[in-house]
């Protein structure tokens, strides 16, 4: 059970983890020890979110949403597979939780009567400027 809100949290059959030897320094330890951990998180099956929360996670995910609809989230940083864990965990609270807020709505307003003159003059003086360009011709 991962926590992501107060309200939110994730069932254990959503997140599965997996463990691989990492890249990196580990002295004789980065041979045998499995510390890189790889989380999996299958957000397009999981019933605790909403489709509009589902669409922004995967654009907030890009490239780490495989096409069967789940995030994977490696976390390779320390030599401490807890701490791997751990990361990689709080990766994935932080863009549920980013993809939880809701964009809000821009309001298209008019511009301004001041606004709309100002910019008739500058292009009637632009105008100006370029019908004076051309052949001289003497009368």
């Amino acid at each position: 059970m991962l926590r992501i809100t107060d309200t939110l949290s994730l069932a254990d059959w959503e997140l599965t983890e997996s463990f691989s030897r990492s890249s990196g320094p580990g002295g004789q330890n980065v041979n045998k020890v499995e510390t890189a951990v790889e989380l999996r998180f299958e957000a397009e099956r999981s019933p605790h979110l909403t489709p509009a929360v589902k669409a922004r996670l995967k654009r907030i995910a890009g490239r780490r949403w495989t096409t069967e609809g789940a995030i994977v989230i490696r976390a390779e940083e320390t030599r401490s597979q807890a701490r791997n864990r751990e990361l990689a965990q709080d990766r994935l609270v932080e863009m549920i939780r980013e993809a939880l807020v809701a964009p809000k709505r821009r309001i298209a307003t008019k511009p301004t009567l001041g606004s709309q003159r100002r910019r008739l003059a500058a292009k009637a003086a632009r105008g100006e400027v370029k019908s004076l360009r051309g052949r001289v011709e003497d009368e």
